[in-house]
């Protein structure tokens, strides 16, 4: 009998998995904007991966020992993969709410597929269909439609919110992260790779951080309202989403889980309106709207491709 259940509960954990964490990526954002004011940016990221480095390391340490070789030989290879994912990321995500709203976070990060896409042909020369380019056009297009706000002379005049613009750089180191992930594969195990990826970006953003501390935030004071949003960095979008994700990826492949990304932004408007009482405007749904089609036609002519 539990032979028989086995494949329906592992079905209903991928997708329970996949539609949770585009749930947590939009808490992400919720909770980034509405605690920036009391935690910085930078002590936001450091402590998210410290706290999630503690939790994981204890049962990471074998198979990182045990892998080491390995390690040593792509360290270098390693190093710029955490710096641009671990290190650069979720620290330029957090910067991105000092100024700009959890949606806006949200739909831009949302095109993460396009930034992939358009970073694989440009470095690895990876061929690019027709549909491709018009969808990588169209969500470029919403993009521009969130960033202006709706308002043309915003580009024009170069007053775009920074919040914005920085998002935009952190979608674009996920991005380079992705396609050298491809072009320099380490053969290590999915969890000893995580692993070892959270203790090099944490590593990297250290001095970032003690800067930042000495000379500019000064830190946070540890209270209930700022350990919590905290912890939830940690487990939450950190260790279960990631668990979700892989394990998701394991049973159904990137290509079908990859569709449930566009979830982020619709969890982050429902999350930001009850919480932050961030309203959507009509370049939040025109932008959306350019940047949902040109995802599905992008990632559909991609998978019809391969």
């Amino acid at each position: 009998m539990s032979s028989e259940n086995s494949p329906v509960r592992s079905a209903i954990l991928t997708y329970t998995g996949l539609v949770l964490t585009p749930l947590f990526w939009a808490g992400n954002a919720v909770v980034a904007r509405g605690t920036v004011d009391s935690i910085p940016p930078l002590s936001m990221a450091f402590w998210r991966w410290m706290i999630a480095l503690a939790i994981l390391l204890p049962f990471a340490l074998p198979g990182i020992w045990r892998h080491r070789a390995v390690i040593r030989q792509h360290l270098g290879s390693m190093l710029v993969l955490a710096a641009l994912s671990v290190g650069a990321f979720n620290s330029l995500l957090y910067l991105a709410a000092v100024t700009t709203t959890a949606t806006n976070i949200a739909l831009i990060n949302a095109t993460i597929p396009i930034f992939v896409s358009l970073l694989a042909w440009m470095l690895l020369g990876d061929r690019t269909r027709p549909v491709q380019v018009l969808g990588i056009g169209m969500a470029i297009f919403g993009i521009l439609a969130v960033v202006a706000r709706g308002d043309l002379s915003v580009l024009t005049s170069l007053e775009a919110q920074p919040g914005d613009l920085i998002m935009v750089a952190a979608v674009l180191s996920w991005g380079l992260f992705s396609v050298l992930l491809r072009r320099q594969a380490v053969p290590l195990p999915g969890f000893t790779f995580l692993s070892t990826q959270i203790l090099l970006g944490t590593l990297v953003i250290l001095p970032f951080y003690l800067g930042d501390l000495l000379f500019f935030s000064g830190g946070f004071e540890v209270t209930r309202g700022t350990a919590l949003p905290i912890a939830f960095f940690a487990i939450f979008p950190g260790i279960l989403a990631y668990g979700f994700w892989n394990y998701a990826v394991h049973r159904i492949g990137p290509s079908r889980a990859a569709i449930f990304i566009y979830l982020t932004p619709v969890f982050a408007s429902v999350l930001a309106g009850i919480f932050l009482e961030e309203s959507l405007g009509l370049f939040h749904m025109v932008g959306g709207a350019f940047i949902l089609a040109g995802l599905l036609l992008a990632t559909r002519a991609g998978r019809q491709a391969t």
